[in-house]
């Protein structure tokens, strides 16, 4: 049994706050039944360091993760399971290929409207925007990413999720394994992505905004003033941004090159992903900041989404970016009723991280508009 060898603690090891009484082994999971000598969050905190000396990071649980056995009321199974990456991440390289291929499809199907179907490889002329795509959203995963390694904490590899629309993708995700250690970790692993991922966004709209829109753009722009059309509108930053390079004549014509449209889709993932609710970054920075009350905060975000959404649809008499709002208002509940990801330590931020947090939420701010998609009719 490989939980009594020198591979991992033994039962002995965690007698001080874990009475086992049962150790068995599913696949690479070391699973210990026994009854604690305190409650779950206390006893995760007390043995997490143990574990990691040998390799493995843990969960405490309730119930058994074989579902045909039982856990008495007074137990608990503890699972352990091997730290960090083991062996080629396929899944993730896959999902990155196929987003590569997705955005470039996107780019050249509906912005550089290229013959995609007959001549296949000429989606290869879509690379900018593919790369403009894919380096805001990797960049924003690769932040928190680069956080969770430097407070070694658990984390996957960024998961791409392709979707071959007018983005090309639905963004990208990571997954922590094991839960953060302080309100510290918390907040420089909440905003680390969207930092990073602002940072991203800056370049790619003032390379974007230096680039002079395509013919086809040009053309279509011409023919569809007297039809309807889709129209971005520009968050606060992406007109700052413009003022500042010289190119806002650019974007009052409201015809730029499909690169600009990667910073805007940057813009509109820092918005949505601070949203202070659940384990979102806005979510993980405000949990940081003010400790469980951001749960309460997480509450009204839902009902602030949705009564968007009603002025938009009821006062503003349209349909204009209705959808997002209602169906993020839906995501909110979801989140806000799972909870916040709650670190092992409680203990309050210093000056400088609250700071770090306040600032984050700012730039955010300067991301967002009401109505970022709107119909426009003659």
């Amino acid at each position: 049994m490989r939980a009594s060898d020198e591979s991992a603690p033994s039962p002995a090891d965690l007698a001080p706050v874990f009475d086992v009484y049962d150790v068995s082994t599913a696949g690479d999971r070391l699973l210990y039944v026994g009854r604690p000598a305190a409650d779950a969050r206390t006893l995760e905190r007390e043995l997490v360091a143990l574990f990691r000396e040998y390799g493995y990071r843990i969960e405490i649980r309730d119930d058994h993760p074989d579902r045909d056995r039982q856990v008495p009321p007074d137990s608990y199974v503890l699972v352990a399971q091997p730290r960090g990456i083991s062996g080629f991440p396929w899944r993730n390289a896959v999902l990155f290929v196929l987003t590569v291929l997705s955005t470039l499809f996107a780019g050249a199907f509906y912005w550089y409207q290229l013959p995609v179907f007959s001549d296949p490889l000429s989606a290869l002329e879509a690379w900018p925007f593919s790369a403009a795509i894919i380096g805001v959203l990797g960049v924003h995963e690769l932040g928190h990413y680069v956080m969770t390694r430097y407070h070694d904490v658990d984390a996957s590899l960024p998961y791409f999720i392709p979707l071959p629309l007018y983005i090309g993708s639905m963004g990208a995700v990571i997954r922590m394994r094991e839960r953060i250690p302080t309100r510290r970790a918390l907040l420089d692993i909440g905003a680390s992505g969207p930092l990073a991922g602002l940072a991203a966004t800056v370049v790619v709209t003032v390379v974007g905004l230096q680039l002079e829109p395509l013919a086809v753009q040009e053309a279509a722009a011409t023919a569809s003033e007297s039809a309807t059309r889709i129209q971005f509108n520009n968050p606060p930053l992406l007109t700052i941004i413009a003022e500042l390079t010289g190119t806002a004549g650019k974007l009052e014509r409201g015809l730029v090159h499909p690169v600009v449209f990667g910073g805007w889709v940057g813009m509109l993932v820092t918005v949505l992903n601070l949203l202070p609710v659940g384990q979102l970054d806005g979510g993980h920075i405000v949990r940081a900041i003010v400790g469980p009350r951001q749960e309460t905060i997480a509450a009204a975000v839902p009902g602030a989404l949705f009564a968007l959404a009603g002025y938009l649809a009821f006062v503003r008499g349209g349909f204009d970016s209705v959808g997002i709002w209602a169906m993020w208002g839906l995501f909110a509940t979801g989140l806000a009723y799972a909870g916040p990801a709650s670190p092992m330590r409680d203990e309050p931020l210093d000056r400088e991280r609250v700071a770090v947090g306040v600032l984050t939420l700012v730039l955010g701010a300067l991301c967002f508009t009401p109505i970022p998609v709107e119909i426009v009719t003659p």
